[in-house]
């Protein structure tokens, strides 16, 4: 029996079987979690002491880039309307791809605005950190909560 108190980040599990292999997933909200999902039970920062103590968040980025955060948040946003129309916001994972590659052109262009607005500084700034986000996944970190693969 599936409950919806809380969110996975998609895994095949946790979508309903009427649902599966049918486009979309369906939006956060509606997300059933399967009793046990890795997803859901697992946090994606250490959880030792020690180890979380090495990891300023707030006052190792945040406070040193609270502008470029907001920025790259609106970019999130409005990729998120681009590319997910009147879906909860969430990463696309398979609609975001070739970084290294869209990182090199947002910085030939960056000083600028991309056509939407946005600055092109902000999308490299987006695409690196999806890059590594995606880098330290491979050597055995947790997606975000976001992710959708």
């Amino acid at each position: 029996m599936s409950t919806h108190l809380r969110r996975c980040n998609g895994c095949a599990d946790c979508i309903p079987e009427h649902l599966r292999g049918h486009g979309e997933p369906p939006p956060v909200d509606n997300r059933y979690v399967a009793p046990g999902c890795e997803q859901f039970l697992l946090p994606v920062l250490p959880t030792d002491v020690e180890t979380r103590e090495q990891l300023p968040i707030a006052e190792g980025f945040l406070d040193y880039f609270p502008l470029a955060v907001a920025a790259v948040a609106h970019c999130s946003l409005a990729a998120n309307e681009q590319h997910n129309p009147g879906q909860p916001m969430h990463w696309a994972r398979n609609k975001s791809t070739k970084h290294r590659d869209k990182i090199a052109k947002h910085l030939i262009d960056a000083g600028t605005f991309d056509t939407d607005g946005i600055r092109h500084s902000t999308k490299l700034a987006w695409r690196a950190l999806a890059l590594l986000q995606k880098e330290l996944e491979d050597d055995g970190g947790r997606p975000g909560r976001a992710s959708r693969f």
